[in-house]
């Protein structure tokens, strides 16, 4: 009875309740169904670069689609590919939805989503995003390289450094991003796969001196001993800078006291150090600067990790704690290094003092990370948006060609009526034409400069060139490439008074008769990677292909030279 009387008036406060203010639930019309759906795709971001050790991976998309009134169909594509679709939905208004894609390869690719709702109305969404092919050591004995690039992945085992406090990242870079010290902060690493008896560092640095004296690298045991592992890093003042290095061996320790920099000239340095058994160097932008000799290799004993940006913890001592200067592109080698070794590190890096390395060369464009002619130290300038592939033939990068975009430098630099071009080039056939060096006065006159392009579809390209010998112009047909290529295929061409030749792979495609040299009368720039704006027309716009270690000459290279280069780049 008392459960049957609790019954009746619970009923009676629920009645009660649904007339003082709570509203019963009732059928709500949808309404007319106006707006298309809305798309976001959380994951991967614009210009997201995914770094890991396998060449095929799995990539987990997470993306939120809406609509006013019922979603009907969602799908997924993957450069131009549906890979899911779905087409059944719990909340009929909303998906909060992702899928794990487990082909993915290296390369660039563009994920499209596209919403479609009842009525037909449909949105798409796109993102550009990189799978980065596994780094592979450009360097004999390289053990470690850490560019800093946004994060701290060791590219060879492409494992996270740990973070201790709050080191950050700096846009400028010597390439890219770089790692900015921070009080209390820095990295570690351990040290298993990169200790060896002999041993090699390498990386630049902006120096901040609001500490005096900070520690850089510290391979150390515990508590206060020097007799194993090593340390390198920096004492003085506002005013100058001492770098030097301790080592520990064969019960005992060698202290290397390095050589000094200006600590306010704000430049980028570049710092290495080499480590054998019978001594120990110090490198300051690529010279030798002190020797100390060693008496044995080094001990490792109780060493596991190595700290980069700080002496802490086991070397925080006589105040050589965190460093708030700028780091960038850090490598470690298994071996001592020479001299000519550092500067070869340099040289890949864009940023060693470069001497013309061949007869006659008169522009050097390596394009790792900026592009600056190396003997003229000429920046180019950028037309548009060009940038940079993250991959390369030699050195950390090369130019990635983009629509409307190209580079100029002056064209003040040729004054012979000989010429010679050579790079490398991963050919990207659409658009199916393209210029790639123009050298042109105003208007259509070919009479004066010169004109590399190349003509075709996806399956074969032709290389071509139009020279200007003052009263008419030449043409030279060239010849063909079959596509798809793999990997990177080496274009040159020469131009003399008798002459011009083009070659694909150092082999000589079509030679044409040249009644005089080249004529540059009127030619005032030098355009890289289009025909704009002398050479636009017919449709010689922007190349959209990589292109890598581009060389001019004020001569005509003969074959033997071009496969030497070749050679000494492949």
């Amino acid at each position: 009875m008392k459960t049957i009387h609790s019954i009746l008036i619970s009923l009676l406060i629920v009645v009660f309740a649904c007339d003082n203010g709570i509203d019963p639930i009732s059928y709500v019309a949808p309404g007319n169904d106006e707006t298309a759906p809305a798309v976001v795709i959380s994951y991967p971001a614009e210009g997201t670069k995914i770094k890991v050790k396998e060449s095929v991976t799995s990539i987990n998309i997470q993306f939120e689609v809406t609509d006013d009134i019922e979603i009907q169909e969602i799908t997924l594509s993957l450069d131009g590919t549906e890979i899911k679709s779905f087409d059944t939905f719990k909340d009929y208004r909303r998906l909060l939805g992702e899928y794990l894609y487990d082909a993915l390869t290296d390369g660039s690719h563009l994920l499209t989503i596209k919403a479609t709702d009842l009525t037909g109305k449909n949105t798409s969404k796109s993102v550009n995003f990189e799978k980065e092919p596994p780094y592979v050591p450009i360097f004999e004995g390289e053990t470690f390289y850490m560019p800093f690039d946004g994060d701290y992945t060791e590219l060879i085992s492409q494992d996270l450094a740990t973070k201790i406090g709050s080191p950050g990242f700096n846009d400028n870079g010597v390439y890219g991003k770089a790692y900015a010290g921070a009080t209390d902060g820095y990295l570690t690493f351990p040290i298993e796969e990169i200790k060896a008896d002999e041993f090699s560092a390498a990386f630049w640095m902006k120096l901040d001196v609001s500490a005096a004296k900070a520690g850089l690298i510290s391979i150390s045991p515990a508590g206060e001993d020097r007799t194993k592992g090593l340390r390198f890093f920096r004492e003085g003042d506002a005013v100058t800078q001492r770098f030097k290095l301790n080592v520990g061996r064969n019960g005992g320790e060698t202290w290397n006291d390095g050589g000094t920099v200006n600590a306010a000239s704000g430049d980028w340095i570049h710092l290495a150090f080499t480590i054998s058994a019978g001594s120990c160097v110090v490198y300051i932008n690529g010279t030798a600067v002190n020797t100390a000799a060693m008496d044995g290799a080094i001990d490792w004993t109780g060493c596991s990790t190595v700290s980069i940006g700080s002496g802490a913890p086991d070397f925080s001592y006589w105040g050589h704690e965190s460093d708030l200067s700028l780091l960038d592109e850090l490598r470690f080698f298994n071996k001592a290094l020479s001299m000519e070794e550092v500067k070869d590190v340099m040289a890949a890096e864009g940023q060693a003092e470069y001497e013309a390395k061949y007869e006659g060369e008169l522009l050097y464009l390596p394009f790792n990370g900026n592009n600056k002619d190396q003997i003229s130290k000429i920046e180019a300038t950028v037309v548009g948006t060009t940038g940079f592939a993250g991959e390369s033939k030699l050195g950390a990068d090369a130019y990635a060609g983009a629509t409307d975009s190209y580079l100029t430098l002056p064209a003040s630099i040729l004054t012979e009526n000989e010429f010679s071009a050579v790079f490398w080039m991963k050919i990207n056939p659409d658009p199916d034409r393209a210029g790639l060096i123009s050298i042109s006065p105003g208007g259509e006159d070919r009479t004066k400069g010169l004109r590399l392009f190349r003509e075709g579809s996806a399956a074969s390209q032709t290389f071509k060139l139009n020279v200007g010998t003052g009263s008419a112009e030449v043409w030279n047909d060239g010849g063909n490439v079959t596509l798809p290529v793999e990997g990177w295929t080496h274009v040159a061409f020469t131009v003399s008074s008798t002459s011009s030749v083009i070659y694909i792979n150092g082999e000589e495609l079509r030679t044409a008769a040249m009644t005089a040299g080249v004529d540059w009368s009127g030619c005032s720039i030098i355009s890289i990677g289009s025909g704009d704006p002398g050479f636009g027309y017919w449709g010689h716009h922007s190349d959209l292909s990589y292109i890598d270690e581009m060389r001019f000459f004020s001569k005509a290279l003969t074959k033997a030279e071009i496969q030497a280069i070749i050679a000494d780049e492949d």
